[in-house]
């Protein structure tokens, strides 16, 4: 391993001003970092605020505003949610609901974020990375409030707001990348286990927050009279089949093969071998669900399996993927585009929860003949700072990988590597188990591994 893919020394402020209150710090200080260019800056975002007669937000107001916002409860978002609006193109009216809906969940999920950052111990807090996550947060939060208060009444604030959805989604893009190297710099500062709890929770709130953003932009470019899906800065498929990310009709067996070609290639580039897979079962099943999250889900899930095929000298035996739809009888009526009722609750993390009846879903299972997970890495698969491609042969089990962080760099500047972060199983997890499905892993030490992912999908739409 090349001396790039070191470790970078932990930067801490020179001089620690006693009292001081961590988040209060950082807000200070994100504040006079556009004052003194030598200081290390947020990042760079150009903001047009809504409309002429709303003042920009501070960053002290953004700080006053996080405690009030993070004590309002978060809104337990479903795939229903999503579909409420209708199908695009939308009404003009409908549109607005969107963005209205889109609104009054985006800040007060900000300032949960926030709050959670300023309770990680204060040297995790002061380190680059996690400041500048910290940094982003804040000034996404600051985009939104000018909003609060208001009603967006018509199509020239719905632009707008459009456009600040926009740049909060582009400004966090590389957030796991820079927490992942964050929180590697702080190993000495904090436990593996803290790491996977913050992670758990904060990563799984960004899927929400994410999609909630990249839903209603989508609904914009795909409705009158913005009609214009190519000039979407985000995911905004024309499929008819489509509302707004969510594929009505969503082909699991189509996700397979593609990201299995994609997984492939990386592996003959690294291996020189290319794996084999078929998929059985019901290759045909279609149900509504986000894309993006299948594909991820799907390639973190073929990677681990064809790297332990090849690994384990058994490239001629093909992955098995079989595709399991939820029995016709299941679904009782179609759902309606309406908020849910009642709140599903948290979700187990050990097990996978029977499905709604009005929300039909899938079983993947994948099935390699890798040589199974042996016990002493088994404990550890959920847990995101582990991973188990390392070149250092003294690494424990479940200890800090030094390699995992050039690893990172690589994914977040574009490159591929077969290895993950050590963050893709567990971050697959959260995916899947986000609106209410699940990964069970069963290894037989020796042999090989089977893969249960369940999904949940939005039911029959009408």
């Amino acid at each position: 391993m090349g001396p790039t893919a070191r470790l970078i020394r932990l930067s801490t402020p020179s001089r620690i001003v006693p009292g001081l209150v961590k988040g209060r710090y950082l807000a200070r200080r994100a504040s006079s970092t556009s004052q003194n260019p030598n200081k290390e800056a947020p990042v760079a975002h150009h903001h047009r605020p809504p409309s002429h007669h709303h003042h920009h937000v501070t960053y002290s107001e953004t700080d006053d505003a996080v405690p009030w916002l993070a004590k309002q409860p978060l809104h337990r978002l479903s795939l229903a949610d999503l579909v409420k609006h209708g199908r695009p193109p939308l009404s003009a009216e409908a549109l607005l609901s969107s963005a209205r809906f889109t609104l009054s969940l985006l800040p007060i999920r900000l300032a949960h974020r926030i709050q959670a950052l300023r309770n990680l111990p204060y040297i995790v807090v002061s380190n680059p990375n996690i400041r500048k996550i910290y940094n982003n947060y804040q000034h996404s939060l600051s985009t939104l409030l000018p909003w609060q208060g208001r009603t967006i009444s018509n199509l020239e604030d719905e632009i707008r707001f459009t456009e600040v959805l926009a740049e909060l989604v582009q400004t966090h893009t590389d957030t796991i990348p820079i927490l992942a190297r964050g929180f590697l710099e702080c190993r000495k500062y904090i436990s593996p286990g803290e790491v996977t709890r913050f992670l758990d929770q904060h990563l799984r709130a960004r899927i929400g927050t994410r999609l909630v953003a990249e839903q209603h932009i989508a609904l914009h470019y795909s409705s009158s009279p913005h009609f214009d899906p190519p000039s979407s800065p985000t995911p905004c498929p024309e499929t008819p089949g489509y509302i707004g990310v969510i594929d009505t009709a969503l082909r699991p067996a189509s996700t397979v093969d593609s990201c299995g070609s994609f997984v492939a290639d990386i592996c003959e580039l690294n291996y020189g071998v290319r794996p084999e897979w078929f998929i059985n079962g019901s290759p045909e099943t279609t149900f509504a669900f986000v894309p993006t999250h299948l594909e991820y889900i799907i390639t973190e899930l073929l990677k681990n399996a064809f790297r332990a095929t090849v690994e384990n000298g058994q490239s001629k035996s093909p992955v098995e993927i079989t595709i399991a739809p939820e029995p016709p009888s299941s679904v009782t009526t179609p759902i309606t585009l309406s908020p849910p009722s009642v709140s599903l609750g948290a979700f187990n993390k050990d097990h996978i929860q029977p499905l709604d009846d009005n929300a039909p879903g899938v079983t993947i299972r994948i099935r390699d003949r890798g040589g199974g997970i042996g016990p002493e890495v088994l404990p550890h698969i959920w847990s995101y700072s582990f991973t188990t491609f390392s070149e250092n042969e003294d690494d424990p089990p479940g200890a800090w990988s030094d390699d995992a962080l050039s690893v990172i760099s690589a994914a977040s500047s574009g490159g591929s590597s077969i290895a993950g972060l050590g963050y893709g199983l567990p971050l697959s997890r959260a995916y899947a188990e986000y609106f209410g499905g699940g990964i069970k892993v069963q290894s037989l030490h020796g042999w090989g591994t089977d893969v249960y992912l369940r999904l949940k999908g939005v039911g029959r739409i009408e």
